[in-house]
C-alpha cells in the first residue's frame, strides 16, 4: 500500500504543443537536406545570431581556445575523462568476439565492430554541458570509432571555451561551433562541408530531441531523451537534508524535471519536504527547480523497503538514488531504472559530472526496455558463417530444402538442394541439370 504525502500540482501549465515543435523541426531538416550549408548558415543566424566564415574550428583555433581555459578547469576535465575512459574500457573488454563449431566444419561467429562515424551533440544555451563531451566522445573513441564530429552552440555569441576544450581533450576529430536542429540535421544528412554520420549521440532540448527522433532510421541514435528524472528511495535512517538537496539537484535541470521521493517513513518524508521548502527560495536556479518541484515533485509513503523497490520500478526512473540502511538490496530487487546510485556516499550529480558512468540515460519509462549510452552503443555486433565440411553442408541443404518449402520459399529451398546434390549426390527435386561435379 502507498499514499502520497505530496502529489504533483493539478495546475500544471500546458507545455508548448508537440505539433508546433514537430512542424518547425521538420521544416529545418527539409531545408538543410535541400540547401545544405546555406540552410545551416541561415538557421544558425536566425536562432543563435551566429554566422562565422566557417563553423568548423581549425586546429590552430582550437589550440588557442584551449590555451585560454584556466589550468584547474583543464585538470578537472582530464580527471573526469579518465574516469569515463577507465570504465568504458572495462565495458569494451567485457565484449569479446566469439567463434563456435556447431557441426563438423560449421563455424559461426560474431564480431563487435565500431560504427564508422559518429556525430556528438554537446548542448549549450543557458547551461554549457561540458560533461556531455566526456560521455559521448570519450566513449565513442574507446569503442574504436575512427571519426567523431562534435557540435556545440555558441553561448550568446561567445565561444564556450571549456566545452571546446572538453571536446578536444576527449578526442573529437572535428569540432563545429554550431547548435540546434541545424547542427543535428547537418550531421545526419550531410552538407557541402560536413560529412554525414552513421550515429547521433548526445542530449538536447525538445527541438534537438525531435530532430533525432525524425532522423532515426536514416542514422542511428543513442536514445530518445526527455526531461531529467530523479527518484530517491529512503527509510527511517535516511538523512532528510541530504535527500532534499539531491532531489533539488536534478529539479534544476528544467521546469519539467520530475523529482520523486519514495520512503518507508512518513517522518522522513515530512522532514524532506520541509528542507525542500526552505532550500528552494535560496537556489540560484529556483526559476527551474521551483516549477519542477511544484508541478512534478512527489513524496510517496510505502509500508516496506520491498514495496519501495516495486514502486520505484513502476516509475522506471532515469536516476534512482537508494539512501536506505541496506542500499545494495536494490541490486537484487530492482530491474527498471537508468542508473542506480547506492548509499549516501554517491549521488546523481556524481554520475552527471565526475564518477565515470555515462549520464546519457533513458527517460519517460524507457528504462523498462533499454539502458543508457555505453561503449556498446557505438558497436555493431555482426555475425559470420563458414561451412567447410561437405557432409555438413549437404545435411544443412537437405533440411533447408524441406524447411523452406514449408514456408513456400522455393528459391531458398533450391539453394539448399544444389548443395545436397553437389556434396551428397542427392537428386534435385526440380527439372534442371544438376550442378557440375554433383552426383545425381
Amino acid at each position: 500500500m502507498s499514499w502520497n504525502l505530496k502529489s504533483p500540482s493539478a495546475a500544471v501549465p500546458a507545455p508548448q504543443g508537440d505539433s508546433t515543435v514537430a512542424e518547425r523541426v521538420a521544416g529545418i531538416i527539409d531545408d538543410v537536406r535541400t540547401r545544405g550549408d546555406a540552410a545551416v548558415r541561415h538557421w544558425s543566424a536566425t536562432f543563435d545570431s551566429w554566422e562565422p566564415e566557417s563553423f568548423r574550428l581549425s586546429p590552430e583555433r582550437i589550440e588557442e581556445i584551449v590555451a585560454g581555459v584556466p589550468q584547474q578547469v583543464l585538470d578537472d576535465i582530464r580527471f573526469v575523462q579518465e574516469q569515463v575512459r577507465v570504465f568504458a574500457r572495462a565495458q569494451r573488454d567485457s565484449l569479446t568476439d566469439i567463434e563456435v563449431e556447431t557441426l563438423p566444419g560449421v563455424r559461426l561467429g560474431h564480431r563487435h565492430l565500431p560504427v564508422g562515424r559518429v556525430g556528438a551533440y554537446v548542448p549549450g544555451g543557458r547551461y554549457p554541458l561540458t560533461a556531455s563531451a566526456h560521455m559521448t566522445i570519450v566513449t565513442a573513441k574507446v569503442a574504436g570509432v575512427p571519426s567523431v564530429a562534435a557540435c556545440t552552440p555558441p553561448i550568446r555569441g561567445e565561444v564556450p571555451a571549456a566545452t571546446v576544450a572538453a571536446m578536444h581533450l576527449a578526442g573529437a576529430d572535428e569540432i563545429h561551433l554550431l547548435g540546434g536542429v541545424q547542427a543535428v540535421a547537418a550531421l545526419a544528412v550531410g552538407t557541402e562541408t560536413i560529412d554525414r554520420v552513421d550515429l547521433l549521440a548526445g542530449p538536447g532540448n525538445a527541438y534537438v530531441a525531435e530532430a533525432k527522433r525524425r532522423l532515426y532510421g536514416e542514422v542511428g541514435i543513442d536514445l530518445f531523451a526527455g526531461p531529467t528524472e530523479i527518484l530517491v528511495i529512503a527509510d527511517g535512517t535516511t538523512d532528510p537534508f541530504v535527500a532534499a538537496v539531491d532531489l533539488l539537484s536534478q529539479a534544476e535541470h528544467g521546469p519539467d524535471s520530475p523529482a520523486v521521493l519514495v520512503t518507508t517513513s512518513e517522518e522522513t518524508g515530512r522532514a524532506v519536504l520541509g528542507h525542500v521548502e526552505r532550500l528552494l527560495p535560496t537556489m540560484p536556479t529556483k526559476d527551474f527547480a521551483g516549477p519542477a518541484w511544484r508541478d512534478h515533485g512527489e513524496i510517496v509513503v510505502v509500508d516496506s523497503v520491498e514495496e519501495a523497490f516495486a514502486v520505484a520500478d513502476g516509475y522506471a526512473s532515469e536516476h534512482v538514488q537508494v539512501l536506505t540502511e541496506q542500499p545494495r538490496l536494490a541490486l537484487d530487487h530492482m530491474r527498471d531504472y537508468g542508473a542506480l546510485f547506492l548509499g549516501e556516499g554517491t549521488c546523481v550529480s556524481y554520475g552527471d559530472k565526475v564518477i565515470g558512468t555515462n549520464h546519457v540515460l533513458p527517460t519517460k519509462g524507457a528504462a523498462r526496455y533499454t539502458g543508457g549510452l555505453w561503449v556498446g552503443k557505438y558497436l555493431k555486433t555482426v555475425t559470420y558463417q563458414e561451412v567447410t565440411d561437405e557432409a555438413s553442408s549437404a545435411r544443412l541443404g537437405e533440411v533447408c530444402g524441406r524447411a523452406a518449402r514449408v514456408e513456400l520459399f522455393e528459391g531458398h529451398a533450391r539453394s539448399g538442394d544444389v548443395r545436397a546434390a553437389k556434396y551428397a549426390g542427392a537428386e534435385l527435386p526440380w527439372n534442371e541439370t544438376a550442378p557440375s561435379g554433383a552426383a545425381s
